[in-house]
């Protein structure tokens, strides 16, 4: 793809400056063609100004390399290099050396900027698309370890609860991890929900359990929610007719609707009175006479 610009100066360094601002490229990267030199006129009372031409061959990958290289130049990063290889029509972009934390950013939030703004100086101009990928330290690959980790660990929990767990917001491309990893398991599926920037995926079992409308109480079991087996001890369940059962222990007074409380026996009191004899028998002996 070929980018050319032409420019006027004074002279003909200032026209091929102006012709490198308008392409936002370096001199060392363009071609250089020189139109006209500058003339002054009769007396100096005129001047001709220089006339350039410059142009590039670059293609997009290496829009994205130099403006890649620029930006962590700006950040102060200089012991920072950027090395470009394509592969199926995608720009791969590695930063080597001191990098730090500073270019990539809290859970690569910088990285992902940075990534972001290669491919729009990449694709301004006319042709193909290309995606471009930023890299630095390995990260993008120690990040889809851990997003397919957390998929199987939400997608285990989903099958055994049979809810739906959503996850934060996270880039296009970090979902795309999150998908490609729940397609992989069955009984579960995935989905993308919300607006960007908050668009989060949503991980749910294929079988969700049903859910109870809201206020409605569970049904209560019989015999108050004991099994049958406490009161008689059959295994059917059942109640045997004439069994009685047992008083609970430390239970309060019975309740007024079965019948008035029944009063206990006062306690047996012994008495010092003695009963007085017949007044017919007071004139009699102890014991009679025994006939033979």
């Amino acid at each position: 793809m070929r980018r050319e610009a032409t420019a006027t100066g004074k002279t003909v360094d200032a026209a091929i400056e102006a012709a490198c601002q308008e392409l936002g490229l370096a001199r060392e990267n363009v071609e250089i063609e020189v139109l006209e030199l500058p003339k002054k006129g009769f007396l100096g009372l005129s001047h001709t100004p220089a006339k350039v031409k410059v142009w590039t061959q670059a293609s997009k990958a290496q829009l994205a390399e130099s403006y890649i290289a620029d930006v962590v130049k700006a950040m102060g990063l200089d012991d920072i290099t950027v090395t470009l290889t394509e592969e199926d029509g995608t720009a791969y972009l590695h930063l080597e050396g001191d990098v730090g934390g500073v270019a990539i950013g809290r859970r690569g939030e910088t990285l992902d900027a940075l990534q972001y703004l290669a491919g729009l100086c990449a694709n301004r101009s006319e042709g193909e698309y290309m995606r471009v990928v930023l890299d630095s330290g390995n990260y993008r690959e120690k990040r889809k370890q851990t997003l397919e980790q957390l998929a199987k660990k939400l997608a285990a929990t989903a099958i055994r609860t049979g809810r739906s767990t959503t996850l934060e917001p996270m880039n296009p491309y970090e979902r795309r991890i999150i998908h490609a990893a729940i397609a992989q398991i069955e009984g579960v599926t995935s989905t993308s929900v919300g607006e960007e920037p908050s668009r989060c995926v949503v991980v749910s079992s294929t079988s969700p359990r049903p859910q109870r409308p809201q206020g409605e109480r569970p049904p209560r079991r019989e015999n108050g929610g004991r099994p049958a087996s406490r009161f008689n001890g059959d295994r059917g369940g059942e109640r045997k007719e004439g069994a009685r059962s047992q008083k609970p222990q430390g239970r309060g007074p019975r309740r007024d609707d079965r019948g008035p409380r029944r009063e206990k026996p006062a306690p047996y009191q012994a008495t010092t009175i003695r009963e007085e004899a017949p007044a017919e028998a007071a004139d009699k002996p102890l014991y009679g006479k025994i006939e033979l």
